[in-house]
């Protein structure tokens, strides 16, 4: 398994184009189902707060959000056509989406905390002096 080290803006660069590319692939695949859509959004929200550098894990709950809304592009019902129809259609599948959009904020958010309080405790008993 690759051991990548993404900074935060790589982190977000990475999870947003992941998320376009799957939301495409979605688009002609299955024919835009969200149900898709949401369940291939957990594993890159993990892959993401997995793959952030220990100096970053701050950003991992706070790109994943923005990355899942940037796939939803291509998912999205276009509602009538033009940008009205399309924002409409985009702002319709994060209401109706949101229990994913959810799940993986926390899954990555949950990811991010453990790895942080595990970089404290090392360091702590590092810095602690020898008995």
């Amino acid at each position: 398994m690759p051991n990548p080290r993404l900074t935060g803006l790589g982190g977000g660069l990475f999870c947003g184009a992941l998320m376009l590319v799957l939301g495409c692939l979605d688009q002609l695949l299955f024919g835009a189902s969200l149900t898709v859509y949401g369940v291939l959004f957990l594993p890159v929200c993990v892959l993401t707060a997995v793959w952030i550098r220990r100096g970053d894990l701050l950003t991992a709950p706070i790109v994943v959000p923005i990355a899942f809304a940037v796939g939803l592009v291509p998912v999205a019902e276009t509602g009538g056509g033009g940008v009205g129809g399309r924002l409409m259609g985009l702002f319709t599948a994060l209401a109706t989406q949101a229990g994913w959009l959810y799940g993986g904020t926390l899954i990555a958010g949950l990811i991010a905390t453990v790895r942080k309080i595990r970089l404290m405790n090392r360091r702590a008993a590092r810095n602690r002096p020898p008995v």
